[in-house]
């Protein structure tokens, strides 16, 4: 059975709780064993993060201990998964470089604030995670991500050159990763900045490419190949 670690809180308007539970639910409807924790303590022990599959960080802003950024580095590295979305994982420690690094990027702003609508476009043939996915349009935040040149992109959104949105605007379009995968040693990380509250759940790209970004990102077992 697989095991999952969920851990939660931070800035609360992001629902970290209500967005853990149906992430949980998620899971155990596919038969994983899902712990949720809402204590960043949790993550100091590299055995314990050993004895799992997958992490789940919902933790926007805050700090994290050396202690606990040494230890999930070092577990990831050795073979556990780390999965997440919007600030619950790239807008989480916004002081921890080493965080920023493992995950493949940072969140820097939402021009237009919640209620932008967009779209979110698939690139085919990226990854099984988007597979038979097509392009689809929300409103919520539009995430502006720095991010690693080394993450594998499996959708992007691009940014108006509206001035209205802002200085930023005079560089014209841009296209900004969504939904992104990367390696770390043995590990695999995936990202989606979808996710600024539980209701964007219900638009059925968005649950199902998490649900696949998580079984993808789980460790693997010898000889298993995904």
């Amino acid at each position: 059975m697989n095991k999952a670690w969920i851990v939660y809180g931070g800035w609360e308007g992001h629902q970290p709780e209500e967005i853990s539970r149906l992430f949980c639910k998620m899971l155990e409807d596919k038969g994983w064993k899902c712990s949720l924790f809402d204590d960043l303590s949790v993550m100091e022990s590299f055995e314990e993060l050993s004895g799992i599959d997958l992490l789940i960080p919902m933790w926007t802003m805050g700090e994290l201990s050396g202690d606990a950024t040494r230890s999930v580095l070092g577990a990831v590295s050795d073979g556990l998964g780390i999965a997440g979305c919007h600030g619950g994982m790239c807008d989480a420690f916004r002081n921890n470089t080493e965080w920023q690094f493992l995950t493949g990027g940072q969140f820097v702003a939402h021009p237009g604030n919640d209620g932008t609508e967009y779209t979110v476009n698939i690139r085919r043939g990226s990854s099984p995670i988007v597979e038979d996915i097509e392009d689809f349009t929300l409103k919520s935040e539009q995430y502006y991500m720095h991010v690693d040149p080394a993450i594998e992109v499996l959708a992007t959104t691009r940014f108006s050159s509206d001035p209205a949105r802002g200085p930023h605007t005079t560089n014209g379009e841009v296209d900004v990763p969504v939904i992104w995968t990367k390696r770390w040693g043995k590990g695999r990380v995936f990202y989606n900045s979808l996710g600024h509250n539980v209701e964007i759940f219900s638009i059925p790209e968005v649950a199902e490419t998490m649900k696949r970004g998580f079984s993808w990102a789980a460790r693997k077992k010898e000889n298993e190949v995904t």
